[in-house]
């Protein structure tokens, strides 16, 4: 099963080539054997007991959806609740913090079918493009294990790339779905936020733009489609949720729209941006191959000033974060260093600092918007660094430039997310030293469907899914 994708697998379970009892038992025996050296799944239950749920799924007289995880096990981001299982979000006070009711997409992916069997590893509270805890420890990453995965959706991407599961859900603020997505060669979808629906926080600032979205990983683009189609679309608790006229899984590009497609390639901001050398390298070549394919491809360096996309972020980000982290009455003792750099810097933001900030990013918005009249996509590399040693907590520095936050080395990646731009991120190969890489191309807000044709094509072009790690091979 390792070498099928996910609508593979939903094809040899539905022509009764394999049964969803081999393929449970399929994904457990490499659970048993590949995650201990991993660590990508945590509060995983026994495999009686979720055979004991297909078990009912099977007796249940619903009729199974045309598009069906029927019998499919996945595991659900600890930062998502299921029912029964706890969302610890890598917290150790938060170990036996059972759920007592499921998440929204949790509902659709378990109403579609699916087993969730449990959790893919988290840093603690999502934050950091680095998947480590003091509740599980670190995730490492399937081509190199002295590694990281990425994050915060590390342990989802570890188990995709290593086949433990055949696909994840995510959730991408700060580029976790794209970091984890290209530090383990898949496919990372940061869709438009409402696309997949989740319960609001109340404590959200009124003039706060949404910052973080539920997205989701895979091998291939045409698995996302799959997977997208089943968890996306409006719901009643979500006031921003929307529905799009057709499905994911029907759209293509033909060759003549591809031609027609233009992709601004920002490279790293005129240098604003700290990019290690080879990544840059490997984007371009991208790009080059893309062009030859009759895509077009030109440089741009947008006219708006980084600095005030970068400095707009932080205060947005530590706003949004402190006031969420309210609801959790942290004590000093269950802080960490990610959670202790956001208070401090969200409890001293003042209306006029909010305020700025906003104009910073209208400024941002209409530059976008302008560049986007004449060109489909904007290209810029997912990360800025190779995947690290994963007994380090970050980069602190890049091309000898020391790194001022805990989050400056994932920058690249601020674009999207603040205005709110569907982005997937491809893979673009490995380096030299065997370590994977991608690419953000970055759509107009709610171009989803369009976004993911686009991605099919470059499956086409690329077949990056066809790179494997050897040793979970």
């Amino acid at each position: 099963m390792e070498k099928h994708s996910l609508k593979e697998i939903i094809g040899l379970l539905k022509d009764r080539k394999i049964s969803e009892k081999e393929l449970l038992q399929h994904y457990f025996s490499r659970i048993n054997k590949f995650n201990p050296s991993l660590n990508a799944l945590v509060s995983l239950r026994s495999i009686d007991e979720v055979l004991n749920d297909l078990e009912n799924l099977k007796g249940c007289s619903v009729q199974k959806k045309t598009k069906s995880l029927f019998g499919v096990p996945l595991a659900v981001k600890d930062l998502i609740d299921v029912k029964g299982l706890p969302t610890t979000y890598g917290v150790p006070k938060y170990k036996n913090n059972v759920a007592k009711k499921n998440s929204i997409i949790v509902d659709r992916l378990i109403d579609s079918g699916a087993l969730i069997i449990g959790k893919t590893n988290t840093p603690e509270w999502g934050l950091g493009s680095h998947t480590f805890n003091r509740a599980f420890g670190a995730t490492a990453n399937p081509y190199d294990v002295s590694k990281t995965a990425g994050g915060s959706s590390g342990g989802a991407a570890a188990s995709i790339a290593a086949d433990l599961i055949p696909i994840a859900d995510g959730s991408d603020m700060m580029g976790s779905c794209r970091n984890p997505a290209a530090y383990c060669n898949l496919y990372g979808f940061r869709p438009t936020p409402g696309l997949i629906p989740e319960e609001r926080s109340k404590t959200r600032h009124k003039k706060l733009p949404i910052l973080s979205t539920l997205g989701a990983l895979a091998k291939t683009p045409e698995d996302l489609a799959y997977f997208l189609d089943i968890v996306s679309g409006s719901h009643k608790s979500d006031p921003f949720s929307f529905d799009l006229d057709c499905s994911f899984d029907d759209v293509y590009l033909s060759d003549d729209k591809v031609h027609e497609r233009k992709i601004a390639w920002f490279n790293d901001l005129g240098g604003y941006y700290q990019v290690e050398e080879e990544i840059l390298e490997q984007c371009k070549k991208t790009l080059l191959s893309l062009a030859q394919n009759r895509v077009v491809v030109e440089e741009i360096e947008p006219e708006a000033n980084p600095y005030h996309l970068s400095n707009s972020w932080k205060i947005l980000r530590s706003k949004s974060l402190y006031d969420e982290f309210l609801n959790y009455n942290l004590s000093s003792d269950e802080k960490i260093l990610t959670v202790d750099w956001e208070i401090k810097n969200g409890q001293v933001v003042k209306e006029t600092d909010l305020e700025e900030a906003l104009v910073w990013r209208s400024l941002w918005e209409n530059e976008v918007n302008s560049i986007f009249k004449k060109y489909d996509y904007l290209a810029l590399p997912v990360a800025q660094v190779y995947p690290f040693n994963k007994d380090i907590p970050y980069p602190s520095n890049i091309n000898g430039k020391q790194m001022e936050t805990y989050h400056q080395w994932m920058d690249i990646v601020v674009l999207s997310s603040i205005l709110g731009l569907p982005t997937i991120a491809v893979p673009v190969g490995l380096n030299r030293n065997g370590l994977p890489m991608g690419m953000q191309i970055i759509g107009k807000r709610k171009s989803d469907l369009d976004l993911i044709a686009f991605a099919k094509k470059y499956e086409t072009i690329f077949s990056c899914s066809e790179i494997v790690p050897q040793k979970f091979n």
